[in-house]
């Protein structure tokens, strides 16, 4: 009993060391206008170049642990037929700000074998790339982990085909300094406890921390191998209700883990312990936050 208990945490340590966010996405029907949002409050992207699906483009805010935020708009030569069959379609018409998220991964096949063990769906590997407007060409695989949207509720993998430094850091340096990487995905959910066991089962995590944020409106959970915070609406008539009704389960907040600068904060949180300071949403256009880097 005592090998197999200590078989099984092995087996969580390697799941939960494995887990490095490649990057998080911001979705909206402009880039120019995402990075103009950011620009506002001092963060400065670089254009990344056009997506090879003829509908998408993107900028970048890279960071100094590999990860980077992503903003996504639409080219302006798409058409609607392609904007309305893209997977996150509606989250850029309506410039829904946070979409998705992804992690890094090393073998997509191994992983593949992995989810499938644990009884999660995956899709098919897909191949894709851009490129940059220097003319350097990129190219990766991506890999759907669960039914929903492609790194709306769990995140996708991610795995380079070319070199992945070229991909994160276009100017070959991160674009600020002042924040660290990606410190949490808030990802609101219908079910909170429903939530948290479909963690659970893909990537093996122990029983989460819990709380109640009343100025956030909402029930929390933090998955604590994984920077990820899953959020239940306290009330049926919330912006985070109505969010879920829009858009289904997905990012809604990103949290930055900050290490100099001063940044102005429009409010405060404190999760598990941690304060999180709050850009203003409105001025912002999404939710996005910073935590002490740790």
């Amino acid at each position: 009993m005592r090998a197999l208990l200590l078989m099984a945490l092995a087996a969580r340590a390697i799941v939960a060391a494995d887990v490095q966010v490649d990057h998080v996405t911001v979705c909206g029907t402009s880039v120019k206008q995402l990075e103009a949002q950011l620009e506002a409050i001092r963060i400065p992207s670089v254009y990344g170049g056009a997506h090879t699906n003829k509908t998408t483009e993107m900028a970048l805010v890279s960071l100094p642990d590999g990860s980077y935020l992503e903003l996504m708009g639409i080219q302006s030569s798409a058409t609607p037929q392609l904007i309305d069959q893209h997977e996150w379609g509606k989250f850029l018409k309506t410039n829904a700000g946070p979409c998705a998220w992804a992690l890094r991964s090393k073998a997509i096949p191994a992983e593949v074998t992995r989810l499938k063990t644990a009884g999660v769906p995956v899709g098919e590997p897909v191949r894709s790339g851009r490129t940059r407007p220097d003319g350097v060409k990129l190219d990766w695989e991506t890999l759907q982990i669960g039914n929903g949207p492609r790194g709306n509720f769990f995140p996708f993998l991610i795995h380079d085909s070319t070199n992945r430094n070229d991909r994160a850091f276009p100017q070959k340096k991160p674009s600020t300094r002042d924040f660290k990487g990606v410190a949490k995905i808030v990802i609101a959910v219908r079910n909170l406890d429903d939530a948290i066991e479909r963690y659970r089962k893909a990537f093996d995590q122990p029983p989460p921390l819990k709380q109640v944020d009343k100025d956030f409106g909402a029930q929390m959970a933090l998955m604590g191998g994984m920077p990820v915070v899953l959020a239940q609406p306290l009330t049926s008539d919330s912006w985070l209700a109505d969010r879920i009704e829009r858009l289904g389960e997905a990012p809604c907040a990103f949290v930055l883990a900050r290490t100099a600068g001063k940044y102005p904060a429009a409010s405060h949180s404190r999760w598990f312990g941690t304060d999180i300071s709050w850009f203003d949403a409105d001025k912002l256009g999404w939710r996005l936050g910073y935590e002490a880097a740790r």
